[in-house]
């Protein structure tokens, strides 16, 4: 188990990176997207950085090169839902028809980062960024199940808590990326 662990944790650092896609699903998303893009090291080795709406033809993904990470920056909003902006991207793979080897032969990385409001959630005492984020947590498990490389951890942001979880998410990703 140990050596397994060790070989996927090997293999997801020293994947060959060059182009980052940030394709965000609402509007909240699309700020925390923005500080991604603006983190961006100068001496960074990725070439290539761009912003795409999650309704922006998510199909179009699929045809994206193996050098390509493609990070997801996902809003839920009230009752678990999607944003507008990100329900097509949601349910493009969501579909049942996929099958589990969709992502398999193009090699797709990915990540994900959730933002969501706890306050939303009205009917629970205690609450965290993992109750308020069903929509980026839906999306990693299917990418995951759809054969897609995890190229780094999901991430859960709450804004009640200002989203402390953002910037040493983005933080790590680089720090990734840069390996």
């Amino acid at each position: 188990l140990l050596s397994l662990i060790f070989t996927l944790t090997n293999h997801f650092s020293t994947m060959a990176v060059s182009k980052l896609v940030v394709v965000h699903g609402g509007e909240l998303a699309k700020d925390v997207a923005e500080q991604i893009v603006a983190k961006k090291p100068a001496t960074s080795s990725i070439s290539d950085v761009s912003l795409q709406p999650a309704s922006q033809r998510p199909k179009a993904l699929l045809g994206l090169k193996d050098d390509t990470l493609v990070c997801f920056v996902m809003q839920t909003i009230e009752n678990a839902a999607p944003a507008e902006e990100g329900g097509s991207c949601l349910r493009f793979f969501k579909r049942k028809t996929h099958p589990e080897s969709l992502l398999e032969d193009n090699k797709f990385s990915f990540c994900v980062l959730g933002v969501g409001d706890s306050n939303l959630l009205l009917d629970r005492q205690t609450t965290t960024a993992q109750d308020c984020n069903q929509v980026a947590q839906q999306l990693d498990s299917r990418l995951e199940a759809l054969s897609g490389k995890r190229f780094y951890k999901l991430g859960l942001a709450d804004e009640r808590t200002g989203l402390q979880e953002v910037e040493p998410w983005i933080n790590g990703l680089w720090t990734a990326l840069e390996k």
